[in-house]
């Protein structure tokens, strides 16, 4: 049954989310930002780190507003956050519907993390066919020199979150817990409709805008519909997310009736031309947006082609083709470089034969003693005495036997 209609007006606009209600029927929530417990403030200076946060106070505060809303609708691009906060407001809005307030959630973008915890609450999930869904285990910063002990009560402490958070995955989807954790262990992204294969939606948008996604060279940034959205450090979105690159322009449209539409981005689309007035699509220098669009895209991808073969060069040769004076692709780099090891291996061979020279080494004997055209036999004998010729030997020969023998006679 309806709940009576007392729920004031309400417009609420927060930096990166919204909550609004006309009727005190229906209220609108739109969620894009990282979910935290509080303001994150900067160590060094004491001042606020800009950004896009959900922040829990704010938040549970500004829900009691419309909590008397039967209906209440979230629009969700989040990366998550954190996971307290995300299991908290999970809950708060489980209690609404069990209260009978109907809870339906749109993922305009991305629900990764704690924004598919959330996510997770609505009984009815409704996904675009590009959205991506993503869950894992809990991620704990560790500082400090920490024993076996503490260590295992850390990971105790994770598996703890864990499991709270299975709870909530099994509710929505029911999956079993073997199969979640392993999912959660493993990482997984999911599209939309993989997302409804699994349960974790109920309702793929067909007709909705595709929603482009994708990740930047370093893959720690994705963008969702005009958002950039940055991961923790260290973490890497998978490769079958593409990179972010601009669009080819349009093709003419001189055939094709459409209505003049407000010039837009979004996809990468240009406006196309009416049948009254054809023409061709606007060339990136009449469209500044699409030229820097593009510049960054390119730039993006030189960056990311340097990265895969850096490991193979010199670092020094690394930072000049990425940042220096004389920035250049990986095609260039890779030129450089085998200019650089050619004219490392001529100086190394000049400078081992100016060392060959140098160290005499020509002029060394094979045989100790001898000339580099003598042979053995032309050695010194145990006296110091060597013989010139056959004959002399010879004769040395016969007077060290006759010599013997004399002294066998005394």
């Amino acid at each position: 049954m309806p709940k009576p209609n007392d729920a004031p007006q309400v417009n609420i606009l927060r930096p990166c989310y919204a909550m609004a209600s006309t009727d005190g029927q229906t209220a609108d929530i739109t969620m894009y930002g990282e979910i935290v417990e509080t303001q994150p403030i900067d160590w060094w200076t004491d001042k606020p780190i800009p950004g896009q946060y959900i922040i829990e106070s704010e938040f549970l505060s500004d829900l009691q507003q419309v909590e008397n809303c039967p209906q209440i609708i979230i629009r969700m691009d989040s990366l998550g956050g954190d996971a307290g906060v995300s299991i908290l407001i999970h809950n708060r809005l489980r209690e609404l519907a069990a209260k009978g307030t109907k809870l339906t959630c749109i993922v305009d973008g991305v629900a990764m993390s704690g924004g598919s915890l959330i996510m997770c609450a609505c009984d009815t999930v409704k996904v675009n066919p590009s959205s991506l869904v993503m869950i894992h285990k809990c991620w704990t910063p560790i500082r400090g020199a920490l024993n076996a002990d503490e260590l295992r009560k850390a990971a105790e402490a994770n598996d703890a979150w864990d499991k709270s958070q299975v709870a909530i995955y099994k509710r929505k989807t029911g999956l079993s817990e073997t199969v979640l954790l392993h999912m959660m262990s493993d990482t997984t992204y999911m599209t939309g409709k993989e997302a409804i294969e699994k349960g974790f939606a109920n309702e793929l948008l067909d007709d909705a805008e595709p929603v482009a996604i994708s990740a930047s060279a370093d893959r720690q940034t994705i963008y969702a519909k005009g958002h950039a959205l940055r991961l923790m450090p260290g973490v890497k979105l998978p490769d079958n997310i593409p990179m972010a690159k601009a669009a080819a322009p349009a093709a003419a449209a001189a055939n094709t009736p459409a209505a003049p539409a407000a010039q837009s981005n979004e996809g990468g689309q240009s406006t196309m031309a009416n049948n009254a007035n054809p023409t061709t699509a606007t060339p990136a220098a009449e469209n500044p947006q699409t030229a820097v669009d593009a510049a960054v895209s390119a730039e993006r991808n030189r960056l990311a082609e340097i990265d895969s073969v850096a490991s193979l060069f010199d670092p020094a040769l690394v930072q000049e083709a990425k940042y220096g004076e004389t920035a250049c692709d990986a095609r260039e780099l890779a030129f450089r470089a085998a200019k650089t090891a050619a004219a490392q291996g001529h100086e190394f061979l000049k400078n081992l034969a100016a060392d060959n020279a140098a160290s005499g080494a020509q002029n060394v004997e094979a045989v100790p003693g001898a000339s580099a055209s003598g042979s053995p036999e032309s050695l010194p004998d145990a006296k110091g005495n060597v013989p010139k010729t056959q004959a002399e030997r010879m004769a040395a020969a016969d007077a060290a036997v006759a010599e013997l023998l004399d002294d066998d006679k005394k």
